[in-house]
């Protein structure tokens, strides 16, 4: 894990930086909206470190807050989560071992697999999901802690436009691994697609989770071309 680390240039520690940043000022909103809705301060904190996945968290949040049974909205974010399943099948190499694989686990999210995959070697990839995840941990709660204080001062949260910040960061980062790749660049379309039609008929986070099948176009041209 040490040696890794070497292989972290400043143009990707920058933009791990930007994207860890980004993650913050979301936590801003997320920890507003929160205690807006009610909470108290510390609640977004605790569940920003024991869950550290943003969608999931609003999710939940938007449940309690609308009268939802907390049953309910636990099992709502294990779905939304549940394309966590397909990302620990893509990056089981740079989770580490023994002890420190259940905190590379606990580091997932859509950041760090982003990092990782987009990396030319698993040495490389392993130190940037590491940077990330490590990052987001920090800064997330952080920016839920910030952001619950302001909760109690602002009461419309939303005129910030703060989550857009979010997924623009996402998509800057993955247009350049659609470059020069025909079915990527398929199967992204496709679960974009999918996802925007869902929007308006599913809660926050469901569209996304549909959208991974998108995949199955590129599964089954290499199929056919086999």
């Amino acid at each position: 894990m040490h040696s890794s680390w070497r292989t972290l240039d400043r143009p990707l520690l920058r933009d791990i930086a930007l994207v860890c940043l980004a993650v913050g000022v979301i936590g801003l909103s997320y920890g507003a909206i929160a205690v807006a809705s009610g909470f108290p301060v510390w609640f977004p904190v605790v569940l920003g470190l024991l869950v550290v996945a943003a969608s999931s968290e609003f999710l939940f949040i938007g449940i309690i807050a609308a009268g939802g049974s907390p049953v309910a909205a636990v099992l709502a974010g294990l779905l939304v989560n549940a394309r966590h399943l397909p990302f620990g099948l893509a990056v089981p190499d740079v989770l580490g071992r023994g002890a420190w694989r259940f905190l590379g686990t606990h580091l997932m999210n859509d950041e760090t697999v982003v990092f990782a995959l987009a990396q030319k070697d698993t040495t490389r990839g392993r130190a940037a999901y590491w940077a990330c995840g490590l990052g987001i941990v920090v800064c997330w709660p952080a920016g839920a802690a910030i952001g619950g204080l302001a909760g109690t001062v602002i009461d419309n949260t939303g005129a910030f436009g703060l989550d857009a910040m979010f997924p623009a960061v996402l998509l800057a980062l993955i247009l350049p691994a659609l470059r020069g790749d025909r079915d990527k660049r398929r199967a992204a379309l496709a679960g974009s697609a999918i996802a925007l039609t869902a929007v308006p008929f599913l809660p926050a986070g469901l569209p996304v989770l549909l959208a991974l099948a998108g995949l199955s176009l590129t599964t089954a041209r290499k199929k056919a071309v086999r």
